[in-house]
């Protein structure tokens, strides 16, 4: 484990949704700046800070750390709306931002959300859904790769800015018609007005993300890489088509900000005791059952940005074994262990069994991926005990003070045990263990 580092890149292990917020949270007083490099406001990171929940979308969880500079890289796709909406929310609050915004980021329009909706109804027509958050991400990577998406660059040089719109706009307006049958109105002189006055408000915070972070690197600074959703997410590497658009693994860090790879010192994994994702596509250790609803409710398993349910399973070691080896993980950082706290019995999938054969890794084939069952190993459960009175609590740690946080030798015997199993199997040390959301509530093991 690495304990000395300059860099270090946190990435969902899992299906977004994995505590990545606190864990950002936590390490973001480390440092200088904190990076967000890929996603949009399709994600969203939970915070409770000062006793409040505190959700953001686009702004890096660093924000909530004066000394942080918090950065928008390249690999991210902004709607400026929610962007400024959020800064308003951030100083009524009374806090500062120091915000820098990738002169190189892409652009989300309203059109671009409204040919997000209509291709999901297209795709679910076809029972090709991915429950998309219809927030406009895919069309913009979409015409972010088809190279006539517009940047934020574009965005303060009126003139290009009005060039680029125009071929945009026809563009776009002819695929909602042609492909999508879309007879609503898109008023392209309100689009352009809107921006103009965004571009007003954003000019302060534009800049060549790439240049700064490495000059302050050079520096001896320190940076935190954040990445939004999960490894089985990843565009390239995830349960493809159930996928969001962007890299959400260790490359996208590089990709997403113009810091080479050589510069990255560590990379931990953010992984919830169990497994819970927003999204269709298969998932073979969820639990349709009064074991998942339990879950859900205790956990509060409903998406930051969209509301909607989580599906929740059991612990997928197959999935965590695919998401070490695309990020090259040096530690785990598991969450929400409280969650299972005085269970009977918790499970762990080990493998997946395919008629006869067994499997240990993630298969590409998606017709063989629907076919696999969970192949488990179940542990007893533990309960919880007030580590200053003894007793017996109904499911969480009592912690009203700092003085009251277990180390980790006076965690429940069998909740090591537990943890201790994934470090064996997925060959990655666990250096952070979540016991509940407040920030105090976390344990260096």
């Amino acid at each position: 484990m690495k304990k000395n580092w300059q860099t270090v890149v946190i990435v969902g292990a899992q299906w977004g949704d994995e505590g990545k917020g606190k864990v950002t949270d936590f390490y973001a007083k480390q440092t200088d700046y904190v990076v967000r490099f890929q996603g949009g406001n399709n994600a969203g990171h939970t915070i409770v800070y000062d006793g409040k929940v505190l959700k953001l979308h686009l702004l890096p969880s660093g924000v909530l750390h004066s000394r942080n500079k918090v950065v928008i890289g390249n690999g991210v796709v902004i709607d400026p709306k929610v962007l400024f909406k959020e800064i308003s929310k951030l100083k009524k609050m009374g806090i500062k931002i120091n915000l820098l915004v990738s002169d190189r980021a892409h652009l989300i329009f309203p059109f671009h959300v409204t040919m997000d909706a209509a291709g999901e109804n297209l795709s679910a027509k076809k029972n090709l859904a991915a429950l998309s958050t219809n927030r406009g991400i895919w069309p913009t990577y979409s015409d972010k790769t088809g190279r006539v998406g517009i940047r934020v660059i574009d965005l303060v040089n009126p003139q290009i800015f009005k060039k680029k719109l125009d071929l945009l706009f026809e563009i776009q307006k002819k695929k909602l018609s042609a492909i999508y049958n879309h007879r609503g109105k898109l008023d392209k002189q309100k689009i352009y007005r809107q921006y103009q006055l965004y571009a007003k408000k954003l000019k302060k915070h534009i800049g060549d993300v790439s240049l700064e972070l490495n000059q302050a690197l050079a520096k001896g600074k320190k940076v935190m890489f954040e990445g939004a959703q999960g490894a089985m997410l990843d565009l390239d590497h995830g349960v493809y088509p159930y996928t969001t658009s962007s890299n959400t693994t260790v490359g996208g860090a590089c990709t997403g900000t113009g810091v080479p790879p050589q510069k990255i010192d560590k990379v931990i994994g953010v992984a919830k005791a169990y497994l819970s994702r927003v999204g269709g596509g298969p998932l073979p250790s969820e639990q349709k059952n009064s074991i998942g609803d339990k879950i859900r409710e205790i956990g509060g398993e409903y998406g930051t940005t969209t509301g909607r349910p989580r599906r929740i399973g059991w612990l997928d070691l197959v999935q965590l074994r695919l998401a070490k080896r695309v990020n090259g993980l040096d530690s785990l950082a598991i969450t929400k262990i409280d969650v299972l706290n005085n269970f009977e019995e918790v499970k762990v999938c080990v493998a997946y069994r395919v008629g006869q054969k067994v499997i240990k890794e993630m298969p590409a084939d998606l017709s063989i991926y629907e076919k696999c069952r969970p192949v488990y190993r179940s542990f007893p459960g533990w309960k919880i005990q007030d580590t200053t009175n003894k007793k017996q609590t109904s499911s969480k740690f009592q912690i009203t003070n700092k003085s009251q946080i277990p180390n980790y030798k006076q965690l429940p015997q069998n909740m090591r045990k537990y943890l201790e199993f994934i470090e064996k199997e997925i060959r990655v040390p666990i250096e952070m263990v979540s016991i509940g959301a407040e920030r105090e509530a976390t344990i260096i093991k």
